[in-house]
């Protein structure tokens, strides 16, 4: 099977598009610093609250799906394919809005979550193991 330009489904056993084979616009591809398999952390943060609820891997066609078609598209790097996030479960993430790092090596989308983020079922991929919380009441004093 072979990937279909802005198609919102994953398309099972697709080969993931290196560079000029995907429809993203070339003024922001020519932006982006990926990782050396073409890669670019997603962050999913709810446009609401600002909680963090996952983060995921996209590619420019990812990208490029996410962009055009209001719902969350990521590379799967353990199934090398392309899902678009509750196609399966139905816990669906639509985009509010796209910002790029100040590096432009990594995505921030912010969306309107329903259902569960985590594949676990929990709301976000953060909840379940936290190392420190609430470490101390005192002011940020970094750069100071």
């Amino acid at each position: 099977m072979t990937s279909t330009p802005g198609s919102p489904a994953p398309h099972r056993g697709a080969s993931r598009p290196s560079g000029p084979s995907s429809s993203l616009d070339q003024e922001i591809a020519r932006r982006l610093k990926r990782s050396a398999d073409g890669l670019l952390p997603a962050i999913a943060q709810q446009y609401d609250t600002g909680e963090v609820l996952m983060l995921g891997w996209m590619d420019d066609e990812a990208l490029h799906r996410t962009l055009t078609t209001g719902r969350c598209t990521y590379w799967s790097r353990s199934r090398q394919e392309y899902w678009v996030k509750g196609d399966t479960s139905g816990h669906v993430q639509h985009v509010k809005s796209v910002a790029l790092d100040c590096d432009a090596d990594t995505v921030l989308v912010k969306v309107d979550q329903v259902g569960a983020a985590c594949h676990t079922g929990d709301r976000t991929c953060f909840d379940a193991d936290v190392l420190l919380k609430d470490a101390g009441s005192g002011a940020d004093t970094e750069g100071q």
